[in-house]
Order: structure tokens, then sequence, then C-alpha cells
């Protein structure tokens, strides 16, 4: 029978007893199931911290947690040889550089690193140390040596890339 006072119908819809006890029912008709759960609050009588520690245990589906790599609150020690883990310093990323150079693309900056050039530069600094690494890297200043010629080519691809720039300043 319909557990709502005075009704005689049949009680085929079931509805939760109480926060705390899930797993037990009341029993309505249609109407009284629907007009129950209509009324029915899960977080009736939690104040705002407790609703939210309520949701932020759900989202785990309440199993316990602990940080990557940690032993903190009895966590499992986990090997970490890339040193990914938050003791590590993940979370703490450099400020981003705002000083022009985030605009050089992956082969000017590595254009840089070959003629060994800090950022800040201009294209006058980019040729005046390329003429100098090409006196240094030279084959006929080296006796023909085979490293000072692989060497002399990179410089070359490098002082290109940079000459095509359109990042570095002209003075």
């Amino acid at each position: 029978m319909c557990e709502s006072p005075g009704c005689r119908l049949q009680g085929e819809y079931r509805a939760p007893f109480a926060r705390d006890r899930l797993d037990q029912y009341r029993w309505f008709c249609l109407d009284h199931v629907r007009d129950y759960n209509k009324k029915w609050d899960y977080f009736a009588g939690l104040d705002a911290g407790e609703i939210e520690r309520h949701i932020r245990a759900d989202t785990t589906w309440r199993r316990p947690v602990w940080p990557l790599g940690g032993r903190r609150n009895g966590g499992p020690q986990i090997h970490d040889p890339l040193g990914l883990s938050e003791e590590a310093g993940l979370n703490e990323k450099p400020p981003p550089r705002m000083d022009g150079s985030e605009q050089l693309t992956p082969a000017e900056r590595n254009a840089m690193g070959v003629l060994e050039l800090s950022w800040p530069t201009t294209r006058a600094d980019v040729k005046s140390r390329y003429k100098e690494l090409v006196k240094i890297h030279h084959p006929d200043a080296n006796g023909g040596a085979r490293e000072a010629e692989e060497k002399l080519k990179e410089i070359n691809v490098a002082y290109s890339t940079l000459r095509a720039s359109e990042h570095l300043p002209v003075e």
C-alpha cells in the first residue's frame, strides 16, 4: 500500500528513505512519489562546507587519493625517474618570457643556439657573429678538417634562417 496517509492505492514506486539510508525505501503510488520527490532534498540540513566536501568526495567515487609520488597521507612511493612528480617542481613553471623571443620559431631558436647568440639580438649582431664563426670554423683555417666543414655548414644554415627571419630588428 502507498505510505502516504489516507491513500489506498498500491505502493509501486520506491523513494529514498534518507540521505544516510539510501538502501532503504519508502513505497508510494505514482502521484505521491512525484510529490515526495519534489519535496525531498538530499542535502537538507547540511551547510555549504559539508555540501562541498560531499561533492569533492564524489569526484573520486569516495576512494582514497594522495599526491603523485608522495608519501603524504599514507600514499605509496612512486618511482619517478623523469622527475614529473609534484615534489620535483612540476607545478613550478617559470614565468613566460615576454621579451619578444616568444615570437621566434623553433628553427630560429635553434639557429640562435648554433650562432651562440642570446636574445635580444639584431641583424647586425647576427652578421657580426656569423663572420667570427666562419673565420674560426672555415676548413682552410683548420687544415681541411671534416668536422670544421660540417660545423661551417651548420653555421651557414643558421645564418640563412636568421637572415630570413621577420622577428629580428634591423638595428
